[in-house]
């Protein structure tokens, strides 16, 4: 198990030399201790999502048995076991938590949306997927001090850059650099549909929109004088759908073709200017990359678009995804690196849907999201040999999200694990299907991890490894409407969406992010600032006897409530980055910021996976496998006890021969290396 520093702070580890020095020795890093030999690379994989443990989702046994037979042959050369991320086990703060070796306590990611004491509950005032939220260095510093040339792909945390010339760093995913632009899903006008999906329908509820509401028009009346004059025949009049997103023109046409059989329209015709038709698709298929120009801050981004149809009905009812390629000079450094790997790997889908999730709403929604995680899965494994070939880096640090987006999606989670109450919802025959659509992609990552073997030498560590799992989520609890009938929160209505919009002025107690809950008896408007006093603590108090008296039926949502002050000491977080309240869930209920008009508290989620505010160590689903194979690790050598995730990175550190820093708290693994 890991060994844990109560009480240490950041501020004094990062200025305390003899503290420092003694904790090196105390965590691994000590002269006295003989060293195996050591790596002089390291390719790291850390596939967002991974979920290992010993029940449902045994990698281990998958791979003895042959299923992902690069992982065994891992299995046989090094060293494997489970890892325990740290709380609140999702992307974000357990990235950070790998990358550093830290809890979110030294290294300040507490979240992915994050407040902070002076600024509006309105937006997030940090950002946790930024590279400048953390507050220690992360494994690439590191390796750039050790002399290593290091390439990082699509890692949380790594943008904006931070690694010197000599680097690369690729898509590091919503730190706040560059235009990432995020696909966006165009469907038929509905009013009850979009006050449905409200903030839902934006990237991280505050976002950019990711399901877009318009209306088709007839095609004689687009603004165009000459609109369509040499488009497709069709028995219906055509409509057109204005598909525009990044400020890239793209026009879609509903049309009925003559004499194909259907009755009513069935396919959609594109267009940039309309009048070169450059695709015309059925539904469920998708365009080439069509080369497009975006543009982001004024400036025009050379890029690539490809379309699908996800599904068009007879009466011009249609939904279309429009995605971008992930690949441009604005996210990647150097600025030419896009054009190389568009060169060698084609235009990047970097992962399937997006956060929230948004291919969850409709049956075809299904088909979608396996195709388009297929493409991920492929850019991603053909990238690895990409990178080697025309980089050669001594240091690859590698990232996919699909696996996170595939287990927290409406279709699979809720129907494998026997802990869902969705479980008993398909038979025997569906279930395998299922697990045969989540084998195929478990069966991809494995296919990434032998190309990495193939393309590096044994002088290289290789590690896999993940930051979180995910389980079944049975009931979204909406803490907020609690509130809200508690008279405590109060809100208005958008007059365009009909979406409850918070009143802070107004509101005492509101619910943000993951698991905060921020209190101010004298409102929560304006900026804001941690309150204090005895009516401050009155009200905290008849907010935490809500929580705990709150029951779904005769189910307690609450596992567990800290106050902040007590934040960092119970569960190694920043005391200035969490709310008034952090509230854990129990495994099986899910807490959302979701306010809606009828103040109903719980409900049934589009999803059917989670993972965040669960506590990790009592949950094995969220556990992750850690593998290391390379010089001086035990071969074929099953970890006895899991590991905690804050022991990766001195256990990579120690395996390279390189020293231990004194802001890591975890320790090296020891057992995993031979004797010397």
């Amino acid at each position: 198990m890991s060994l844990r520093v109560p009480g240490l702070r950041a501020a004094g580890l990062l200025g305390a030399g003899l503290i420092g020095a003694a904790l090196l020795t105390l965590l691994g890093g000590g002269c006295s201790q003989p060293e195996p030999p050591a790596a002089n690379g390291l390719h790291w994989f850390i596939p967002d999502g991974f979920r290992a443990d010993p029940t449902t989702f045994n990698v281990f046994q998958w791979a003895e048995e042959g299923k992902m037979p690069h992982l065994q042959a891992l299995l046989k050369r090094g060293s494997y076991g489970y890892s325990i991320p740290a709380f609140p086990s999702h992307t974000p703060a357990n990235f950070a938590t790998l990358l550093t070796g830290s809890t979110p306590r030294v290294h300040g990611v507490a979240d992915g949306p994050m407040h902070v004491d002076g600024h509006p509950l309105d937006r997030p005032a940090v950002s946790g997927f930024s590279s400048t939220a953390r507050k220690v260095p992360a494994i690439w510093s590191l390796m750039e001090d050790a002399g290593k040339s290091v390439f990082l792909l699509s890692v949380p945390g790594s943008t904006p850059p931070e690694l010197g010339p000599g680097g690369v760093t690729v898509r590091g995913r919503w730190g706040g650099w560059g235009p990432e632009l995020p696909p966006v899903i165009f469907e038929s006008a509905s009013a009850d549909r979009q006050r449905a999906l409200a903030r839902s329908a934006r990237l991280f509820l505050v976002g950019e929109e990711l399901t877009r509401f318009v209306s088709a028009s007839s095609a004689s009346s687009a603004s165009s004088a000459a609109a369509w004059s040499s488009g497709p025949p069709s028995e219906r009049p055509p409509l057109e759908v204005d598909l525009t997103d990044g400020g890239a023109p793209l026009f879609g046409l509903l049309i009925d073709p003559p004499g194909d059989g259907v009755v009513g329209y069935d396919r959609v015709a594109l267009s940039r200017d309309r009048a070169t038709v450059l695709a015309t698709l059925r539904a469920g298929e998708w365009s080439r990359w069509l080369p497009a120009t975006a543009r982001w801050k004024g400036l025009d981004v050379a890029t690539n678009q490809r379309v699908e149809v996800i599904r068009v009905g007879a009466d011009g009812f249609f939904r279309i995804r429009v995605l971008f390629d992930g690949l441009n000079r604005l996210t990647t450094d150097p600025p030419e690196v896009s054009d190389a790997l568009r060169t060698d790997v084609g235009p990047m889908v970097d992962f399937v849907d997006s956060y929230p999730a948004q291919l969850v709403y409709y049956p075809e929604d299904k088909a979608a999201f396996l195709s388009e995680a297929q493409q991920s899965l492929q850019w991603h494994g053909a990238a690895v040999d990409a990178v080697y070939t025309r980089y050669k880096p001594d240091v690859f640090v590698h990232c996919i999200y699909t696996p996170n987006q595939m287990l927290t999606s409406r279709w699979w989670m809720g129907f494998l694990d026997p802990a869902s109450l969705h479980y008993g919802e398909v038979g025997d025959t569906e279930r395998a299907a299922l697990w045969d659509e989540v084998m195929t992609m478990y069966t991809a990552i494995d296919d990434a991890i032998g190309r990495a073997v193939a393309d590096t030498g044994p002088d290289t560590l290789i590690v896999l490894s993940s930051d979180h799992g995910a389980i079944p989520l049975n009931r979204s609890v909406r803490l907020n409407n609690l509130f809200a009938e508690r008279g405590w929160l109060t809100a208005t209505t958008d007059p365009t969406t009909g979406a409850p919009v918070v009143d802070w002025a107004r509101s005492k107690v509101v619910f943000l992010n993951a698991y905060h809950v921020y209190i101010a008896p004298d409102g929560l408007g304006g900026d804001w600032h941690r309150a204090s006093g005895p009516a401050y603590e009155a009200l905290r108090s008849e907010v935490i006897a809500a929580l705990q008296s709150l029951r779904d039926g005769g189910d307690a949502p609450v596992d567990r409530i800290t106050r902040w002050e007590d934040a960092d000491t119970d569960l190694d977080l920043p005391e200035a980055r969490v709310g008034d309240l952090v509230v854990s869930n129990r495994a099986g209920f899910g807490w959302t910021e979701e306010l809606t008009p009828d103040r109903v508290v719980f409900g049934d989620p589009k999803v059917t996976g989670y993972k965040q505010a669960v506590s990790p160590d009592k949950t094995p689903g969220l556990w992750t496998p850690f593998v290391v194979v390379g010089p001086g690790i035990r071969a074929g050598h099953r970890i006895q006890d899991p590991i905690h995730a804050i022991d990766q990175l001195p256990t990579i550190l120690r395996a390279m021969g390189q020293p231990i820093p004194a802001t890591v708290e975890g320790h090296a693994v020891a057992e995993i290396f031979e004797a010397p």
